[in-house]
């Protein structure tokens, strides 16, 4: 096993309460560490000061430092386990936050530069206090300065680190959205931070720099303003871009994220939810494409299930144009199709099977009518009522409601011989639209090819093949006619003129 995944396991076995102090002391230490190191650097290497120094003015200093870093330390840990027992709470609970458990996760990055930059302040008061008796006031101005530079380090990395430390908790806290009372960080906010770390701080100490010659003091030699002013700029080029980067991709992360998740929207795949973790705009703009998300899978699911009671056809049109209650007369194919002996069927099964049966057969009748581009307009206890050319026009219409009603006399005497059906097709003007009141209406057709259809099927009962279909249809259906084969006109049930009608060859 190696080292790190030594740690990681040790870091795991601890409870959340002790992983959450961790998480927090460490960089709390670290930050102000490298305060402090910065403090120590610029004032001997990097800034002139307006005096000499020696070796007891720098001990004077690290005695001030170390008396000072023990109790600034326990009260910043003291401080910062108070800010996270209310996070640790509803995670060891294992239960979602409240709107102000999540408003208190989101104020840690604010909370963790005011802390710093308080702590920091008082630092720069100090150190100038204790120095002027030594420097005087002008040498203790500049080491109040570098402190003060140190402090504007500190503070903003504190922001920059609590910011990028709360994100896996704050995915977890914004599962479910984001607070309505939410204080909102904004993007300038995070970018403004990253330029008071990686340009502020530097510019203060050129300005520092510039004061010191405009004063004319000639304690600092040209080398060792030279080297001032290199150093700095140089911290200025690499640190600045450093952060202003870290801040970039801090943005730009869940900005490809959301790209990610338009993408998948525009492929159709709606089950995308996006981890929300920002606590900036960005972090808003998540939870609305979350919600965008589920109002269009909630969309699809209403679709889905209005498609299955009208078509999707109907349903489509239906959302796409509104609910208008009226017809128009259109030109159109219907397929109808009633199980035979169904009563007989209903009185020698059991009712769970029946049930069964007629699913099954139902499925073989959606399937090769969706097959052939038509649509289930509805269904009548055992019988179904088939439609091509509403609300969208179908071409060759005829050829594919004889090819359609043909390859379900087909398929259901080979899959579903228990349970056989008469199939009866033909084709004419109906008016097709919604009828009803706006409250509660239904997609259908009116006119005779719909009752013609529905007698056809009696008809087609008393042939082996039981499709029957009305011959003018051959005349239109092109190659699909020579599967067919016309027989002498007849009088279906409630008709006063006879149908020639036509049979299939098989």
């Amino acid at each position: 096993m190696t080292m790190r995944a030594e740690v990681r396991r040790r870091f795991l076995a601890l409870s959340l309460t002790s992983q959450a102090r961790l998480l927090t002391a460490i960089p709390l230490v670290g930050i102000n560490l490298i305060g402090v190191l910065l403090v120590t650097v610029l004032a001997l290497f990097v800034i002139p000061l307006p005096v000499d120094i020696d070796a007891d003015w720098i001990a004077f200093n690290a005695v001030v430092i170390v008396s000072l870093a023990w109790p600034v330390a326990v009260f910043g840990h003291w401080w910062a386990f108070r800010q996270i027992e209310p996070i640790v709470g509803w995670l060891e609970a294992r239960r979602t936050p409240t709107d102000d458990e999540k408003l208190t996760l989101l104020a840690v990055p604010r909370k963790a530069f005011a802390f710093h930059a308080r702590g920091w302040l008082l630092g720069v008061i100090t150190f100038m206090l204790l120095n002027a008796w030594r420097l005087g006031w002008a040498g203790a101005w500049s080491v109040g300065q570098i402190v003060l530079i140190a402090g504007i380090c500190a503070s903003a990395l504190a922001y920059l680190v609590a910011e990028r430390l709360i994100r896996p908790l704050a995915s977890v806290a914004l599962r479910d959205g984001v607070p309505d009372r939410m204080r909102l960080r904004t993007v300038v906010t995070r970018t403004m931070f990253a330029w008071a770390l990686g340009t502020a701080a530097p510019v203060v100490g050129l300005v520092m720099v510039g004061t010191r010659l405009l004063t004319d003091d000639t304690t600092a030699t040209v080398n060792e303003i030279a080297r001032t002013l290199i150093v700095i700029a140089l911290i200025a080029l690499v640190i600045g871009g450093v952060m202003i980067a870290l801040a970039g991709r801090a943005t730009s992360d869940p900005v490809r994220q959301l790209r990610l998740g338009l993408a998948q929207l525009e492929r159709g795949d709606l089950d995308v939810h996006l981890p929300i973790y920002d606590g900036t705009e960005i972090g808003v703009l998540q939870s609305g494409f979350n919600d965008m998300a589920a109002g269009l899978r909630e969309r699809e699911r209403m679709r889905d299930i209005f498609g299955r009671h009208v078509g999707d056809d109907v349903a489509r049109a239906a959302l796409e144009g509104g609910v208008r209650l009226r017809g128009e007369a259109r030109h159109v194919g219907v397929l109808f199709t009633d199980v035979i002996g169904s009563t007989t069927l209903a009185t020698e099964r059991e009712p769970g099977e029946v049930v069964m049966l007629l699913n099954r057969f139902f499925e073989i009748v959606i399937d090769v009518v969706h097959q052939h581009g038509g649509w289930i307009n509805k269904f009548e206890g055992d019988a179904a009522l088939a439609v091509w050319g509403v609300p969208t026009e179908v071409d060759d219409l005829e050829q594919k409601v004889l090819h359609a009603a043909r390859e379900l006399g087909r398929r259901l005497q080979a899959e579903l011989p228990e349970v056989p059906a008469g199939i009866g097709v033909t084709a004419g003007e109906v008016v097709a639209g919604n009828v009803g009141v706006a409250e509660r209406y239904e997609y259908t057709l009116i006119g005779d090819p719909v009752v013609e259809a529905s007698r056809l099927s009696e008809v087609a009962k008393k042939f082996p093949g039981r499709v029957v279909a009305n011959a003018a249809l051959l005349d239109a259906a092109g190659l699909e006619a020579d599967a067919w084969v016309r027989k002498n006109p007849v009088r279906p049930r409630g008709r006063v003129a006879e149908t020639v009608i036509a049979v299939t060859r098989d």
